[in-house]
């Protein structure tokens, strides 16, 4: 069996693949190039970057699984895929507390303002110091402030534990609810259990003092301008879900006019080449769609999606 890590794969799940008798072939190939090379390989693993559309399987008949590294399988048409006899497996846990702790170094970074000190101090901290002292001296707390959670799946539940750990308190909204407590494991092996309160989608985004987006792709905006309008005042938005979940020209009104104190932005309408007056806007905390990027994580993608290739191609051996 010939596999293609078009995007890679960590170096375990590799070895994991090649002692069960698999060619692991991890350079990456270009996009337009996929449809006539990709016909010699049986298998392809992908993150976000490679695309596997109805076109390219329509190339590719040898095809027989293709493996998402990851969560959200919107790079892959896969209702297509399962029609043609392709499997397609992602890895939806793996990455989910790296993920949610990225939310939480943007809600840090947002209510401490470290965003926009981190682009002042090496330029004026040497020469107005106390003026940026007074310009970031109304910082918030996060503990007994409300984080409203919409998509509560493995990511939002993960972004839910931390934080109650914070001391915060946490509105969750999903369209198919299904867990109505979480366990949390503190320092020192401690347990708790906690109930989950769930509210409706507005009642969840007027209540909360900050949203976090934890939803899959769709067509339509799910934080546009009305739901801005409904946010607190000084409310604060991270989204490290999907881009396009959030209407970026009403984010940056809200912003500008003072509606929003910041938001904290992982993922892009136009990625990779955001537009620039997000990636310059002093209140806006950026990273380059890194959710999933630890070391622990990718060691879990790796050996969760090697260990699901291994065993779709021996359940069908049998």
């Amino acid at each position: 069996m010939k596999l293609l890590a078009n995007d890679g794969i960590d170096p375990v799940g590799k070895q994991l693949l090649e002692e069960a008798g698999f060619f692991v072939d991890t350079n990456h190939i270009p996009q337009e190039e996929l449809p006539e090379k990709l016909q010699n390989y049986d298998a392809i693993t992908v993150r976000s970057a490679t695309k596997v559309r109805k076109a390219l399987i329509d190339a590719c008949p040898n095809l027989k699984l293709i493996g998402r590294g990851g969560v959200g399988v919107d790079n892959i048409d896969v209702e297509y895929a399962l029609e043609r006899g392709v499997a397609v497996h992602n890895t939806p846990a793996a990455s989910s507390a790296s993920v949610a702790e990225l939310v939480f170094a943007h809600l840090f970074t947002g209510v401490r303002f470290l965003q926009d000190a981190n682009r002042k101090m090496p330029v004026d901290g040497s020469s107005k110091f106390n003026d940026l002292k007074k310009a970031y001296a109304k910082g918030i707390e996060l503990r007994g402030k409300t984080i409203g959670i919409l998509g509560f799946g493995r990511i939002g539940r993960e972004t839910a534990k931390i934080a109650y750990g914070l001391g915060m308190e946490v509105l969750a909204f999903d369209v198919y609810p299904s867990v109505t407590e979480l366990e949390i494991t503190l320092g020192g092996g401690v347990n708790v259990t906690i109930p989950v309160k769930y509210a409706d989608k507005d009642e969840v985004i007027a209540q909360s003092d900050f949203i976090s987006l934890h939803v899959p792709f769709s067509e339509e905006p799910v934080i546009g301008e009305r739901e801005l309008a409904l946010m607190k005042k000084g409310a604060g938005l991270v989204n490290c879900s999907r881009g396009g979940t959030v209407d970026e020209n009403a984010l940056l009104e809200a912003l500008n006019t003072g509606k929003l104190s910041f938001a904290g932005l992982d993922v892009f309408d136009n990625e990779p080449t955001p537009r620039t007056d997000l990636l310059t806007h002093p209140k806006i905390s950026l990273t380059p769609h890194i959710g999933a990027s630890t070391n622990e994580a990718q060691e879990r993608i790796g050996v969760e999606l090697a260990t699901l290739i291994i065993n779709h191609f021996k359940t069908l051996a049998q």
